[in-house]
């Protein structure tokens, strides 16, 4: 059995480091928070190369007495915790004396300190933990801490950092949770010398709000408010109009600490219920005060998540504060049962939430709606295809790819029907160009144009008469998996299309730098994407079979399979192209001419799709026999 050892204390520190300190952005998360319980009114962040080599954190506290300014650096040294009983009842948003001890471990640090009426401060200096100089200074009432080189003894923890800009935008974000998280305090943000944020810290919520986001996403909030005797939440939600095409603007706060939670997450979107369509999201900012003892802050490295004694306390609060919002926006008249309404309608919620969770499928949204039979004509009367268009642009490109030949567009049946040259039927029944949908010509032998397509079934499905069976194809299933296979092929070349104006997508600081970082999948995938802004993109051009409507939503989707792996590498183009196949294929309910049908059938028939890209089947068979069964013609 090998021999045990301890650790060094050096390592031991490293390790530690490591738990707390991810990257620049978790050191200036830290120092705020400090700041913070500090008493400070006023905070400056201050960063140069992506925070790796300068990050500056500057406040108006209360400051460190002198002879405190050395143990504050040693690990689990703290003045917000005093024995086992303080863990019950966290007030502070730190606590654990962890994080001066964890930054100075993988980085060069200066300290400048003075107490609040203080004739004089202290500066302290550290190199990888260990003090290099103690010495009085003349500085400003409150504390400012400079840190240097993060991880220059940590090689192997500085190779996984991403680029200045990215780390950049990271910093952003989680400066911006912090200043949303305290509109009490004036929080300035300074990147490579240049102001980024700067709130007013007039403890009013809508002018932090509108400071840090802007007057577009401040425009589109609705003022939230409930409370009962264990939960309050404030704040602002999203109009159903201003729904966005991701959830990063999100924001949850718990008693006045940025978190993450799937719980209020999904009690939030629960509201929205039946008002947003599939791939629109609700924005928030909402802040839930609960009493300190029925909420685990503990349960995290970086403190991002919390744990509730009762979720259903907290999941009831946010979703009524929520749908109440959206009820007054709508411009609803509550009267007195209205609460309880609510109340129950928040019970049906979470009960739904914890079943999708644990069968792993989501509530449909919309209904029924009744109209009278001349409004129904009207509504439903069959459309032109929107790819009726598209075959006739590219006439003037198959006449060449067939030698000048007038490019046949009666039905694929009829052709086969009236093939009466005097090859023989061996000859005839070579081979014959057919169109596919993307536009390219291919060929397909003239055995598969013999199944007769005897029409479609709620503008969804395709039917088929083939041998002594009957066929039915789901056609936005064949059209994915047919452009999906298009997309695999390298020698494919995906159209674009400019947009006269073009679509600004708000995405947030780091998924932003994502999409820059990742700019040529993008251009492959047909879009022309640039920086607009911090936390924007302007796309100028799209993929030419996607609607513009879908845009903010492909992005959406491409950008979540991109955090998850971080390249399209790490992912998997796979991945990627399926969701713009999804998107590109006729959608079921869409009006298609016959030829369109004819050309999925013969398809699908040949065997070239028999499972969607997210493994449905695309069509299945019933025989004839079946249905003299049915029948009783047996």
């Amino acid at each position: 059995m090998p021999k045990i050892y301890e650790l060094d204390s050096h390592v031991a520190d490293l390790i530690a480091a490591g738990e707390v300190v991810e990257r620049p952005a978790s050191v200036v998360k830290e120092l705020m928070e400090n700041a913070i319980d500090a008493g400070a009114g006023i905070i400056t962040v201050e960063i140069a190369s992506g925070g790796m080599g300068y990050i500056r954190v500057s406040d108006n506290g209360c400051g460190i007495a002198p002879e405190d300014a050395k143990t504050a650096f040693l690990r689990h040294a703290t003045s917000k915790l005093r024995n086992a009983e303080g863990l019950e009842a966290i007030g502070t948003l730190g606590f654990r004396g962890e994080a001066l001890a964890a930054i100075a471990a993988v980085s060069r640090i200066e300290l400048q300190t003075r107490e609040l009426g203080a004739s004089e401060g202290v500066k302290l200096l550290l190199e990888a933990g260990e003090v290099v100089d103690f010495s009085p200074v003349g500085c400003p009432e409150g504390t400012t801490i400079i840190v240097r080189d993060l991880f220059f003894n940590t090689p192997a923890r500085l190779k996984f950092m991403k680029s200045d800009r990215a780390e950049s935008s990271a910093v952003a974000s989680s400066v911006l949770r912090g200043a949303l998280a305290r509109p009490d305090v004036s929080i300035r943000f300074i990147k490579d010398g240049q102001n980024e944020h700067h709130t007013p810290g007039d403890s009013r919520v809508d002018s932090c709000i509108y400071s840090l986001l802007g007057r577009e996403f401040s425009s589109g909030l609705i003022e939230a408010q409930s409370s009962d005797e264990t939960v309050s939440v404030t704040g602002f939600v999203s109009s159903p109009d201003a729904a966005r095409g991701n959830r990063s603007y999100q924001f949850f706060f718990v008693n006045g600490r940025p978190i993450k939670s799937l719980t209020l997450q999904a009690a939030l979107e629960q509201a929205y219920k039946n008002l947003l369509p599939s791939g629109r999201f609700p924005s928030c900012v909402l802040y839930i005060t609960i009493r300190p003892s029925n909420v685990d802050v503990n349960v995290h490295p970086a403190k991002a998540e919390v744990k509730f004694a009762s979720d259903k306390q907290v999941f009831d609060g946010v979703y009524y504060a929520a749908l109440s919002a959206i009820t007054k926006g709508a411009g609803a008249i509550p009267n007195k049962d209205s609460e309880h309404d609510l109340r129950s309608s928040s019970h049906t919620a979470m009960a739904n939430f914890v079943r999708e969770a644990g069968t792993g499928h989501s509530v449909k949204s919309g209904g029924f709606k009744s109209m009278q039979v001349e409004e129904f004509r009207k509504a439903y009367e069959p459309k032109k295809s929107p790819y009726a268009d598209k075959s006739a642009q590219v006439l003037d490109t198959i006449r060449g790819a067939i030698g000048g030949a007038t490019y046949d567009k009666r039905p694929l049946i009829e052709i086969h029907k009236n093939n009466t040259t005097a090859k023989s039927e061996l000859e005839s029944d070579q081979h014959t160009h057919v169109m596919s949908l993307d536009g390219h010509i291919s060929e397909a032998s003239t055995q598969w144009v013999k199944p007769r397509v005897i029409g479609e079934a709620f503008r969804s499905y395709i039917i088929v008469e083939y041998e002594n069976s009957v066929w039915f194809i789901d056609k936005h299933a064949a059209h994915e998996r047919l452009y999906f296979n298009a997309l695999k092929d390298k020698d494919f070349e995906t159209m674009s299309q400019a947009l006269i104006t073009p679509i600004v997508c708000r995405h947030g600081f780091e998924d932003v730098e994502l999409i820059l970082e990742n700019s040529e999948l993008f251009e492959k995938l047909g879009f022309e994407v640039e920086r607009f802004g911090d936390d924007s993109v302007a796309v100028r051009r799209i993929p030419s079979e996607i609607d513009i409507t879908d845009t903010e939503i492909v992005l959406s989707e491409i950008i979540t399979l991109l955090r998850l792996g971080g390249n399209a590498d790490s992912v998997g183009t796979d991945e990627i192209y399926r969701v713009i196949a999804c998107k590109a294929a006729i959608k079921a309910g869409m009006s298609s001419g016959q030829y369109e049908l004819e050309v999925l059938a013969s398809k699908v028939m040949s065997g070239e799709a028999s499972h969607c890209p997210h493994g449905r089947p695309v069509a299945f068979e019933v025989s004839k026999a079946e249905l003299d069964k049915k029948f009783k013609r047996n």
